[in-house]
């Protein structure tokens, strides 16, 4: 099969029509004839070493290990003939779009190929990963052929005869609605905690526009026996409502529009309002976003807000225009990865009541064996306009009921990984568990 041929065949859509590659070597799977037909050690040497490059929130490498046995797994791109890197989003309908770029390394260098796979948002886990792995074995056939385990592998091409190619009728009309509802409880003899949160969602998303809005109301109780005193009771409730529109106007260019209504205790926001246009520019296509994306987005905005408490500048209710500009970077190559976000935000009534905000991350596999990550977050905070005047008690600190002053946040973490041993994790035992 060539290049060209597995690029066609890269949309899996859940249709009647669908490929069955069915791949069974004789050094893990032995069959009636076919055991003594290549040893188990010779099997594994001309087989092509891969290092999937994906998180264990997408990939369930225990699943795939055992469906997927003529390759050898390898722990580091270093030892691979085959990188795959695996890279998901969320479709309009609620599901996950699958990217899965192969590269060919060494022998196979030049050898590439991107498929993609599509989940529902009402298959089953089993569903999404059978899904999964079949795409996977399409795109790992290419680097079978010219080895000796080709003779091992059998493809079928299974349709119903009395299939034909309708159009496909939506009565949804790609819209796609969601009702959440959960709650949690905690009692003991001197103490009670309960919380509920329910969501509402509404979506619609096409390739020309895209329409999200999203509900939540959130609840918190909780109280504390105290001897010889008052019990200590807190109670704290958020909810909000954000519709947004956002229309496609080329491979680059968006515009949108968007408000929200938001209502917190603990931010002192008996109802924030607010309702504005905006614009992003995308240096890379659309297309390309799974895997790089450097996106500059500029927003503006008429702000209303209501507060439960006198603000520290003696205010009960203001009108505000506020505007934000955010600038998001984020590449994922063979190397690694890195994720660059910075955005600045103001009031245009007082330019000095503004936020700074910096968040960068990075992955990097140094060489075999060792990796390193980075992360962290800065936001210079001068706008915090809805702090109380009468400010906050030592329960309602210690309770965190309300939003205390800051000049600044920081967060960090850092790390280093290195593994050494053997190459191969082509195992799979699952007794115990993980232990």
């Amino acid at each position: 099969m060539r290049r060209g041929t597995i690029l066609m065949k890269h949309s899996l859509k859940g249709r009647l029509c669908a490929l069955l590659l069915l791949a069974v070597p004789a050094f893990s799977r032995p069959g009636p004839g076919l055991s003594q037909a290549l040893p188990q050690d010779e099997a594994r040497s001309v087989a092509p070493n891969v290092y999937l490059d994906c998180d264990r929130r997408t990939c369930d490498f225990d699943y795939i290990k055992t469906e997927i046995t003529f390759v050898n797994y390898v722990l580091d791109r270093q030892s691979a003939d085959v990188h795959v890197i695996v890279t998901r989003q969320s479709t309009g309908s609620g599901g996950r779009e699958y990217t899965l770029s192969f590269l060919g390394l060494r022998r196979h260098k030049g050898k590439d190929a991107a498929l993609r796979y599509y989940s529902k948002p009402t298959d089953t886990e089993d569903q999404v990963r059978r899904g999964f792995v079949n795409v996977l074995k399409q795109g790992l056939l290419p680097y079978v052929y010219d080895t000796p385990l080709a003779e091992f592998i059998s493809i079928s091409y299974t349709q119903r005869e009395e299939f034909r190619p309708t159009p496909a009728v939506d009565k949804w009309n790609y819209w796609v609605f969601s009702l959440g509802l959960r709650g949690n409880g905690d009692f003991e003899e001197q103490s009670e905690r309960y919380s509920y949160q329910i969501n509402l969602s509404a979506n619609r998303t096409t390739e020309a526009s895209k329409f999200r809005m999203y509900a939540t109301a959130n609840y918190n109780h909780r109280r504390y026996e105290v001897p010889d005193e008052e019990p200590i009771i807190s109670r704290s409730n958020r909810k909000s409502l954000s519709p947004s529109f956002v229309k496609s106007i080329s491979g680059h260019w968006s515009w949108a529009v968007a408000a929200n209504l938001y209502s917190s205790t603990f931010d002192n926001a008996r109802l924030y309002t607010s309702f504005g246009p905006g614009v992003e520019y995308n240096l890379f296509p659309y297309s390309q976003s799974t895997r790089r994306e450097l996106r500059i987005q500029y927003r503006v905005g008429v702000v209303f807000r209501d507060y439960y408490e006198t603000t520290i500048f003696e205010k009960e209710q203001e009108t505000l225009f506020s505007q934000n500009l955010q600038v998001i970077l984020e590449i994922k190559e063979p190397w690694g990865s890195v994720g660059v976000e910075l955005s600045g935000s103001t009031f245009l009534h007082d330019l000095s009541k503004n936020r700074l905000r910096a968040e960068a991350g990075l992955w990097v596999n140094l060489f075999k064996g060792l990796s390193f990550n980075i992360g962290g977050e800065y936001q210079r905070i001068r706008d915090q306009l809805s702090l109380p005047l009468a400010g906050a008690t030592v329960e309602e600190i210690l309770l965190e009921l309300k939003r205390l002053a800051s000049g600044y946040n920081l967060s960090f973490q850092v790390g280093f990984n290195y593994r050494f041993g053997s190459i191969y994790s082509n195992v799979v035992n699952p007794r115990f568990g993980n232990m």
